[in-house]
């Protein structure tokens, strides 16, 4: 059985850890290490999740029978429209198929309805096949973007839309 908790701040680690197993599997294909080093000390160094939290952003994390298999993190990014984004979501290799990501997304979608929401969005490279995932849970494609993130590095990503 897959059990969803709110992550807090003694959880940073674990979602350091979860973001490095997967990404580096996720993004082997078509990002070179030293992009995917960069972008992991960048966006999940201690000091910017605490920052996240602390700035409103939601964690959650899967976990079955004392394992951790996946998270997934989300904010408010437009108030006026009630406009969230699903900022981050990642499972565990060894979890796919299994209905983790699915569980995570419903649980995300359900939150923002709760609190109001009208919309999700989300980023996503646009070589990652969970842009297929996305699309079967009911995200349309919203428009192409090429993000400088830095360091001569650049996301060449879709930028995903669901209206709730």
């Amino acid at each position: 059985m897959i059990i969803l908790r709110k992550a807090k701040e003694e959880d940073i680690s674990i979602i350091q850890d979860l973001a490095g197993r997967t990404w580096r599997i996720t993004y082997a294909e078509y990002l070179s290490v030293e992009q995917i080093d960069y972008m992991l000390h960048k966006m999940y160094n201690k000091g910017e999740l605490l920052s996240q939290m602390q700035g409103g952003h939601h964690f959650l994390i899967a976990g079955a029978e004392q394992t951790d298999l996946g998270f997934a993190g989300f904010s408010v990014i437009d108030a006026e429209t009630r406009t969230y984004k699903l900022h981050k979501l990642y499972v565990l290799s060894e979890a796919h198929g299994k209905g983790v990501g699915k569980l995570l997304i419903n649980e995300v979608i359900n939150l923002i309805k709760k609190e109001g929401g009208t919309a999700i969005q989300l980023n996503v490279n646009r070589n990652n096949k969970a842009a297929d995932f996305y699309k079967k849970a009911g995200f349309e494609i919203k428009e192409t973007v090429d993000l400088d993130i830095g360091n001569g590095f650049f996301m060449n990503d879709y930028v995903m839309e669901m209206t709730l």
